[in-house]
Parts: C-alpha cells; structure tokens; sequence
C-alpha cells in the first residue's frame, strides 16, 4: 500500500454519495454553510486528511464552491467524452468525481497485469488528468468474494497499483496519487450471482480537488 494512502471513510452517507441529476455548479453554490462544513467533513475522510476537508467546508456555499464546481463538471464532461469504458458519476455533492472501470476491462480473472483493453481507456485517462494539474487521485482496487481474503487483499492491492504505476509513466506525477485495496469487502452488487461478482471486481479512482483548487477558488482565480 502506498504509505501516503488515503483512507476512505464514507460517513455521510448516500447523501453525499450521490448527484442526483444537478450539475456540480448549482450543488457547490447552493449549499449553505452548515452543511458545508459537513460536505467539508466528508470530503475530508475520502481524502484521509481533516485540514483539507475543513478547507473544502469552508468554501462550499459561496463563490469558492461554485467555482470548484464548474472545474468539476468540466473534468466530469471531459472524461465522459474521452474514456468510453467507465461509469464516471459526481459525488460528494458535486465536490469530487469516481470513475469506476470494470476489472474485467483492466485484468484477467487472478490476475493484477494490465490487459490490452485497457490501454486506450487509461491513456485517455491519463490525459485528461494531465489537463487538469489541481485534482488528486485515489486509486481503489476491489474483488468478488471468490477465493481467501488471502488471495483477494493482495490482488486488490496489486490492481490498484497496476492502475498508478501506468499513470506515472503516462506523465502523472506520484505525489498526485496514493493506491490501496479493499479486497472484497466492500461489494456493491450481489457476489451470489456472476453479474453482481462481476461488477464487485473493479477499481475505482476518486479524483478530488487540492489544496491548492480550494485555495485558488478562495481568491475567485479558479479557471
């Protein structure tokens, strides 16, 4: 795991989780500010870091957050356009995006070496993510539960870090990025059937606004 992984805590629940069909513009200036602040929070546990999601709970509300909106809905449209192969969805309000690719898309059954399906969806990736220097990513790996916590952890573990490793060397800087897995305790779908395993075997990356965006649409420069 990289040792500057965040740590990914969901505690506000489908509420934060969700776009519900408004564009991340109109979400991030139409929050007020308590529940800014616990947006903030939110934000700041997917990011594994309090300061951050305090900063992010600040702006939220205001000119800030709808300026950290439109730079979302601009990446989120970007990425719909280019990367066909992965359900791309707001979350957190419109305050963050997850790209979620099928593993079947990027690996083998058992296995943590990129297949060449992959290649065109995460090249394309990449240079979206290239374009847009202020985000952070979050790289999750994630099983069915077939096979031992044993061998499901590590290979979680491995496809994440397959998925960074690429993006590195397609020019994304690793300090951007931190990798980890889940194994298959986390599913999202039913692991009695092959079509609910199937969509539990994924990796998703979270791509979240930086220090750097929040400061920058606190001062109204946000481009």
């Amino acid at each position: 795991m990289n040792k500057k992984t965040f740590g990914i805590a969901f505690l506000m629940g489908a509420m934060l989780l969700s776009s519900c069909g408004l564009s991340n513009a109109i979400k991030g200036g139409g929050i007020g500010s308590a529940a800014g602040a616990a947006l903030g929070a939110g934000i700041g546990k997917i990011a594994g870091n309090t300061g951050l999601g305090a900063a992010i709970g600040a702006v939220v509300g205001g000119t800030a957050g709808t300026l950290i909106g439109n730079k979302m809905d601009k990446q989120k449209r970007e990425l719909e356009e280019k990367v066909k192969n992965a359900k791309i969805e707001s979350i957190n309000e419109g305050q963050a995006i997850r790209v979620t690719f099928d593993s079947g898309i990027l690996f083998a059954t058992g296995s943590s070496v990129l297949g060449a399906n992959s290649q065109t969806a995460l090249k394309d990736f990449a240079a979206s993510i290239a374009s847009n220097p202020q985000t952070l990513l979050q790289i999750i790996g994630h099983t069915d539960n077939t096979g031992s916590d044993k061998v499901n952890d590590p290979l979680s573990v491995n496809r994440a870090k397959s998925v960074y490793t690429y993006l590195t060397s397609h020019g994304i800087a690793a300090e951007r990025m931190t990798y980890l897995g889940k194994g298959s305790h986390e599913p999202i779908a039913d692991n009695t059937t092959a079509s609910g395993r199937k969509e539990n075997r994924r990796v998703e990356v979270y791509i979240l606004p930086s220090q750097e965006m929040i400061e920058a649409a606190q001062k109204g420069t946000l481009k």
